[in-house]
């Protein structure tokens, strides 16, 4: 019974310091509010005594009322340092030193040897003798073919209608059940340059493989965040049948230069730009946006952007040489996580 009592009384003990504490902290946090309304800014105090934690409060409201007065004092701490800031380069003019650039994963990516050099000898002639290379020398014009995985469902399906809408000279087939390997030659044989298959998993689309043809080669990527055109807010009227412009955003290593061209294939030569539609495949850290707009110009001064749709975002699985064989295919480069995501800031594309 003694031991419990004197258990008793130290928490007890412990609780009233507590509350102490955190009524000294109430009172200065309100002297701190009652001096600057008066004009008068008060020497700095500390807001909390040295060693306190919040979370050290055992009632709910007063740790959440503690906790929300804290995060005011650091806003006005610095927005006030801000302004400070903002004074001295005023002062300064245009001697005030250049704003310093925020650190992004994207400004701090790891440096990679195979960045592409425009200037570079050995990448203009790899370019020259490429499977593309007969697409920009403008011998050939594209002819894609659009199917889907085995007993597609509703969503798959209009995703296909309306990536044929995008992409000028494409049809859509269905498969019927039909291998790959049987598809791939029946296309050579009615000149089709590129195949792309929409895979989807309960009912939802979350794959793409894009093959060049005759000679490959082939990608796959992983699919997700697809919205169809019904599902975009303030979307523009559907697309016209006019060549859209290609925008191919941040491919700056050997692997997405390949990557770019590929997607730069499926489109025709000679964009007519009367039809004011764009499509951008921009890449950010190893993801592939692909957006779909129109011109709107307001003014002659102000334009801005209408999104028709659809939307992806799809990610590089693996890149195939050749046409699509998935027992016996070389592979360029395969994504693996446990090897290659070790750094957050290293992107191969």
């Amino acid at each position: 019974m003694a031991k419990a009592g004197e258990k008793s009384s130290s928490s007890w003990k412990k609780s009233l310091k507590r509350k102490a504490a955190a009524e000294e902290t109430q009172e200065a946090a309100g002297a701190g509010d009652g001096a600057t309304e008066s004009g008068v800014q008060p020497p700095k105090a500390a807001a909390f005594p040295p060693g306190f934690s919040i979370s050290e409060i055992k009632n709910k409201q007063r740790r959440h009322l503690m906790f929300t007065r804290w995060k005011q004092q650091q806003r006005k701490e610095k927005l006030a340092a801000k302004k400070k800031l903002k004074k001295e380069r005023e002062a300064l003019g245009d001697k005030a030193p250049p704003k310093p650039v925020p650190k992004t994963i994207d400004n701090q990516r790891v440096y990679d040897e195979t960045t592409v050099d425009p200037n570079d000898e050995e990448v203009a002639y790899d370019e020259s003798t490429d499977e593309f290379a007969s697409y920009f020398n403008k011998q050939t014009s594209p002819k894609i073919l659009i199917t889907t995985s085995d007993r597609p469902h509703g969503r798959t399906v209009r995703l296909c209608e309306q990536l044929s809408t995008v992409i000028p000279n494409s049809h859509v087939y269905y498969r019927r059940g039909l291998a790959l390997k049987k598809i791939i030659p029946q296309c050579i044989a009615r000149e089709f340059t590129d195949l792309i298959v929409i895979n989807e998993d309960r009912k939802t689309p979350n794959g793409l493989i894009l093959s060049h043809l005759p000679n490959g080669p082939t990608a796959h990527f992983k699919m997700s965040s697809v919205r169809l055109r019904k599902e975009i807010k303030r979307r523009g009227k559907d697309p016209t049948e006019h060549i859209p412009e290609i925008i191919l955003n941040n491919f700056t290593t050997r692997l997405g230069h390949s990557i770019g061209r590929m997607f730069a294939s499926l489109f025709p030569h000679n964009p007519q730009f009367i039809g004011r539609q764009v499509a951008t495949f921009h890449n950010q850290r190893d993801y592939i946006f692909f957006r779909f707009h129109r011109y709107i110009f307001r003014s002659e001064k102000k334009v801005g952007i209408q999104e028709l749709g659809p939307r992806f975002t799809i990610k590089l699985r693996s890149l195939q040489k050749g046409t699509f064989d998935s027992k016996y295919g070389e592979y360029e480069w395969v994504h693996k996580p446990r090897e290659m995501d070790t750094s957050r800031r290293k992107f191969h594309l």
